[in-house]
Formats: C-alpha cells, structure tokens, sequence
C-alpha cells in the first residue's frame, strides 16, 4: 500500500475543482494575468577554476546559484548540488529563459544530489543519471530511481545522513508532491540543512510560508545562509498554498533567524503568471520597508558564487 504523506498542519494537495478554476476556467475567462515567458535575467560566466576545488574544513561554504531552485553547494572538501534541472527545458514545453549557471559537463565532480522533492522542475532524471552522484531525497521515491543506475537514500524529516564531513539533514516543507496520474502525496517534500564544519545552509525546496520555520530556526539556530524561493506565487488564491511571494519569503527568513537571505525559485522557468522579473523588486521593496541592512540580501545572477561561514 502506497504511502501517503500530509504537512505539518495536516494538509494535502489542493483539490481538483481548485486546479480546474486555475488551469481552464480563469484562463479561458481572461482572469489571469498576462506577462511575456521571457525576460532579461542577470547571468555571468562562472570562474570553473574555483568551482573545481570545494572550500577546505574552515572556509566555509561556496554558494553558486545555476538558476530556478538548482544550486552547486561547497564546503568541507565536498560538492553537493541541490536540485538540478539543468537542461534546456522541463518536460520539453517549459523551456529556460536563462541558461543554467554550470552546464553538466562543467560541474566539479559531485558527491551527492540532493532532492527536495519529484516535481519536474525540481527532480530532473536525466540531469541527475548525468551527474551520475548519489541521490538524497524524501522517503517514498523508490519508485523514480530503481532500475536508474543511480544509489540513492531515503529520508524522513528531521532525519540526517553523512556525505564525507559533512552532514545534510532533511527538514519539513508546506507543499505537496505528485509525478503521475495517481500518485499524489506518495513522495515525500521538505528543504535540507548541509552543516559542515564553519557554515549551515539552509535550502527550502518548494514551499509556501508555514510555522515550520520557526521550528527549523529553533534546531538549528544562526545559520549562515538561507536559501528562499520569491517567484510563482501568482495568482495568489491558487499558489499561496504552495509557494512564497517575496513579502512571505522574508517573513520566513526572519522567522529562521537566519544571518544571509539568498533568493531562488524566480526568473527561470515561466511557472505562473508574475513577470519573470518581477519578484526581485518586491524583494528589494520589502526589504527596503523593513529597514534592514543590505549586506544581508542576496539575489545572484545566474552562475553567481558567494561563500559564507560562521561568524
């Protein structure tokens, strides 16, 4: 018997009348916005020279952003990518609107890939058999990779597990999860926290705003870099169930108590129905209503690096 999973308050995917409202009837209504799938997005060519050597124990973690939720995470002598979508398009119809920052067969060798959750745009099959690295991911997606030719490992919230030094912790999202016809809710979501020795990084995976930041904030107290999703929020009556607009994404950061706010999720794939670069303005608005300091916000172009460690 499959097994089914909820989120922390209990709930489970929107209903089918809701998607219907959303994908047909608004569409047909003319209820939704209209922006254009393509934008101008920062992107700059990557040092691979760096990128080929991770930061020693003491030197923190390297932070390279390669667009959407995808990202090449360094520290303690070990590579990690965080859900890599790296090809051109997502089920041959979404196709990028930027190129990923590290082309695969420019990536350093990679020890893990970890997998927040089996949405297309999140688990890429063909990107990970690539990378051809272990898989970290949420229990129940033994389904996804038997017969892959990829090792992979399953874990529950709150669980943990080592790569080299470093250990990478699987913690709760609000979201939901579905690869087929009939498996909603099968597989588990949630974000991860990578600790090394002199930095903790925290990557959300896909979620809407929720209690559970605070209770991630509480276990793992300052960490170095939270790594928050700000776009496909729109319209807000359907996707504020299941993902952060700006505003949200930086109440969630002040609820982890988190030192450095890096943005993701935005200016990718045309998701929803925002402009593409729309979200690091209300970000920027946000933060600039709040009156914090700069330092502390991060939206990197597309093959942006930036290191982090405590203190």
């Amino acid at each position: 018997m499959a097994m089914r999973f909820k989120n922390l308050d209990g709930s489970g995917p929107q209903p089918f009348t809701r998607v219907f409202k959303w994908a047909v009837t608004d569409k047909l209504a003319g209820k939704r916005r209209s922006a254009p799938a393509r934008a101008v997005v920062p992107h700059v060519e990557p040092d691979l020279a760096v990128l080929a050597t991770p930061p020693a124990p003491g030197e923190g973690a390297r932070l390279t952003w390669l667009g959407h939720a995808s990202w090449l995470v360094q520290l303690d002598g070990v590579s990690l990518l965080i859900d890599p979508v790296l090809r051109d398009a997502i089920n041959v119809v979404i196709r990028r609107n930027v190129p990923p920052g590290v082309p695969v067969e420019k990536l350093p060798r990679i020890d893990a890939s970890l997998v927040s959750h089996n949405h297309y745009d999140h688990l890429d099959l063909p990107t990970l058999k690539q990378v051809g690295a272990r898989v970290i991911t949420g229990l129940g997606h033994a389904p996804v990779f038997q017969g892959q030719g990829l090792s992979f490992h399953e874990l529950d919230w709150w669980e943990a597990t080592q790569v080299g030094p470093v250990r990478v912790h699987y913690v709760p999202s609000q979201h939901w999860s579905r690869r087929g016809l009939n498996d909603a809710n099968e597989m588990l979501w949630g974000g991860f926290v990578v600790e090394g020795s002199s930095a903790r990084v925290y990557h959300s995976g896909d979620t809407a705003y929720f209690q559970g930041f605070k209770e991630i904030g509480a276990r793992f107290p300052k960490l170095d870099a939270a790594l928050l999703p700000i776009g496909a929020y729109d319209p807000a009556w359907f996707m504020r169930l299941q993902h952060m607009n700006p505003e949200e994404a930086v109440q969630a950061f002040e609820d982890l108590g988190a030192l450095a706010f890096f943005a993701m999720h935005w200016g990718t794939f045309k998701l929803t129905d925002e402009p593409l670069d729309e979200p690091p303005v209300r970000l920027d608005a946000e933060w600039l209503r709040r009156g914090w300091p700069r330092d502390r916000v991060h939206v990197l172009p597309v093959g942006g690096t930036h290191t982090v460690r405590h203190g």
